[in-house]
């Protein structure tokens, strides 16, 4: 399988955890506090679609030979530095790798407000993640 396959599987992974989160963008922070089942699968389907973006960001920093990423935020951020992503979208989206290691490594941690956040305000940034990374596939 070729960068351009596996991008295009991570893809289409992808978009089925955020058609998931999208079809809860209206839950309040009251029903993310006080149903859990709701919460996990929230958190759970957020934690897979950012682990698509860097899965999709590591492949591309290997093929193109660029610096190796210290970290999951300079994943996203070495996009950004090889006009892979626009810089500014770069340094915005990096704050899910953040987000990301909070739902894996302080889970029990999870702040109902900026889980909210992400819910409400950040879903978009998946989708321009993907328009990039369908015009990286198209232009190879």
């Amino acid at each position: 399988m070729d960068e351009k396959e596996k991008i295009s599987l991570k893809l289409r992974s992808m978009k089925k955890y955020m058609d998931f989160l999208s079809s809860k963008r209206n839950v309040s922070r009251e029903e993310l506090e006080g149903d859990y089942e709701l919460r996990s699968a929230i958190e759970r389907n957020f934690q897979l679609a950012i682990e698509s973006t860097l899965d999709m960001g590591e492949i591309l920093i290997s093929v193109e030979g660029f610096e190796k990423p210290e970290d999951y935020k300079s994943v996203i951020l070495i996009l950004g530095k090889h006009a892979i992503l626009p810089k500014d979208f770069a340094e915005e989206f990096a704050l899910a790798a953040g987000f990301r290691n909070v739902l894996v490594h302080m889970y029990e941690e999870v702040d109902t407000g900026i889980l909210h956040d992400f819910l409400h305000n950040r879903l978009d940034d998946f989708d321009t993640f993907a328009k990039f990374m369908v015009e990286y596939v198209r232009s190879k």
